[in-house]
This record gives structure tokens, C-alpha cells and sequence, in this order.
């Protein structure tokens, strides 16, 4: 059985999406459901194909389910199949093309600068240790400079790092790579951290304990700082920065990068090419995310909009 997916599926969604319980629940259920009607036509999670899928998405219409339900269900299999594809579980994805019955497009949440600088400063502060206090400045700086996935941040090879650089090569979805530059703040942080992080391989060699090949090692089974770790570690920030820990997410902080680019006048094509999307169109949710906010400018602060 495949189901064991599921479970890290939902894992990943929690760490990195800030996925609520009631959707994770729902996923859950929905996941479930699709994989009980394929075993119950002779398939799993690893063997199904498109047409699969899509004559399950029929039976579900045939059931008289809602269409905000079929909605629902497809988009739990898309991501799933998503992920299975991105963590090499399968090598191919059958969901990628479907297209489902459709429902309204939720912007995604973002940060405005003034809540980006405090979270970067809590980063500076918090932490039990200097090295706390070093490498949450620099998992901060090099997310926000280069809108990186966090699980493209987290596993990210010292070897990519070093000599100083003004560009990081990334390897994101599929194992495609990509160049994202760094910022003035980023290159700092990275410098300082990467100086304490090889003082502390070297005392450990001395010992016996071999170096990490991560920037950000841990004492995980993976051996670098888990996505659960740092979405729990950003809440942290958020809270020490007087920032509602319930808008942080590392995601957010990746809109954050998109966005404010957009708005001072990074064209889409570019910020395509900096997150790594295969289609512009994917980008193109970062126009309306800044159209809402200059509406919402506009009735906060124009004296016709008063009284509204």
C-alpha cells in the first residue's frame, strides 16, 4: 500500500504551508476516498494514471457530489501527486493536466515591509546562543533575498555558498536549477554564519564527528534543519517581533519576496525565473495580490473613501 504518502503529504503540508487541521483533516479524507475506489479497481497511489483519476473525478459527479467537493478532492490529488513527483516517490505525475469543474482563486497571504523588517530583526535577537541568534538571521536573510522554497532552503549544500556569493545556484521542482541573487543583508549573514558553522565542523572533526555537507545541519535523521522545525522556529520570530504569528508562514515570506519586487517594478517574466515556476501564469497571481492591496491603500487612505 501507498498510503504512507498520504502521511507524509500531510506532514509537509503542515510544515510548510501552515496547512489548518480542519484541511488537513479534509485532505485526509478526500486521499482516503480516491484510494479506497482504486483498490477497489484493482490499483494504488503508485499505479494510477490520468484516465484513472479522471474516471474517479466522473464517479464522484455520478454521485451527485457538490462541485466545490469534486473541486476539493481533485486539488488534494493534484497535490499529492505533486509531491510523490517532487520527492522522486513517482516519476512522472498523471495529475499535472487535469482540469477540475474550477472555484474562485484565493490570493495567497503576504507581509507587508514593515512586518518583514521586524521578523528580521527579532531573527538577530532571538535565539538561546550566539549560534541560534546567527543562523536565524541567516535562514531569514537568504529566504526573503531569494524567495526560495524552504525545502530548497533547508537542504541547501554548504558547497553552493561558498567564496563569498553574489548568486546562489538552486536545485527547485523536478530538480530543475536556478540562479537567485543575493542581497547586501543576505551576503552578511551568510558570511558570519558560514565562519561560526565551519569553526564548529572543524572542532568537531578534531573529535572524531564528521562535517555536514548542509549550511543549516541539525540532528535530524535527514541531517539539516526540517521544514517543521524552521516553520515552527519563524512562529517564533513572529511572535518575539510583534508580528501575528498567525500570517507567518515560511510561504508567506515567499510571497513577500514576490510581491514586493512586483510593486517596485520587477517585471513577471523575472520573478517567474526567481521562484522557479514553470508558468508565467503561476506568477501571475502576484498582480492580484498587489491590485487588492492598492484598493485597500486607497480606502484607508483617500479622503473621498472616508465615511465608506
Amino acid at each position: 500500500m501507498t498510503l504512507h504518502w498520504v502521511q507524509s503529504f500531510l506532514e509537509a503540508q503542515a510544515a510548510e504551508l501552515d496547512a489548518a487541521k480542519n484541511t488537513q483533516l479534509a485532505y485526509a479524507r478526500d486521499l482516503k476516498d480516491f484510494a479506497g475506489w482504486l483498490e477497489r479497481n484493482g490499483r494504488d497511489l503508485a499505479s494510477a494514471s490520468r484516465s484513472d483519476i479522471e474516471a474517479y473525478l466522473v464517479d464522484c459527479d455520478a454521485q451527485g457530489l457538490a462541485k466545490s467537493t469534486r473541486a476539493r478532492r481533485l486539488s488534494a490529488i493534484k497535490q499529492l501527486y505533486r509531491f510523490a513527483f517532487e520527492e522522486g516517490l513517482r516519476s512522472e505525475n498523471p495529475a499535472i493536466q487535469i482540469k477540475g469543474p474550477g472555484r474562485e482563486a484565493k490570493l495567497p497571504k503576504t507581509l507587508s515591509v514593515p512586518e518583514v523588517d521586524a521578523l528580521l530583526r527579532a531573527a538577530q535577537t532571538h535565539g538561546r546562543s550566539k549560534t541560534d541568534r546567527l543562523r536565524n538571521t541567516c535562514l531569514l536573510e537568504l529566504l526573503y533575498a531569494t524567495g526560495m522554497r524552504v525545502s530548497e532552503l533547508v537542504t541547501l549544500p554548504v558547497s553552493a555558498t561558498r567564496g563569498d556569493p553574489r548568486m546562489l545556484l538552486v536545485k527547485g521542482k523536478g530538480g530543475k536549477e536556478r540562479m537567485v541573487p543575493l542581497s547586501p543583508p543576505a551576503r552578511d549573514a551568510l558570511k558570519a554564519w558560514i565562519a561560526l558553522r565551519d569553526e564548529q565542523d572543524a572542532e568537531a572533526q578534531k573529535n572524531g564527528r564528521p562535517g555536514s555537507p548542509y549550511l543549516f545541519p541539525s540532528r535530524s535523521k535527514d541531517g539539516h534543519l526540517t521544514r517543521h522545525r524552521f516553520y515552527m522556529l519563524i512562529k517564533e520570530l513572529a511572535a518575539a517581533g510583534g508580528v501575528s504569528p498567525a500570517k507567518v508562514t515560511p510561504h508567506t515570506l515567499r510571497h513577500a519576496f514576490a510581491t514586493h519586487l512586483l510593486a517596485n517594478g520587477a517585471d513577471l517574466v523575472s520573478i517567474q525565473t526567481l521562484l522557479g515556476h514553470a508558468d508565467v501564469s503561476t506568477t501571475e497571481i502576484y498582480t492580484h495580490v498587489l491590485d487588492e492591496r492598492l484598493k485597500e491603500l486607497v480606502l484607508e487612505h483617500h479622503p473621498l473613501a472616508r465615511g465608506v
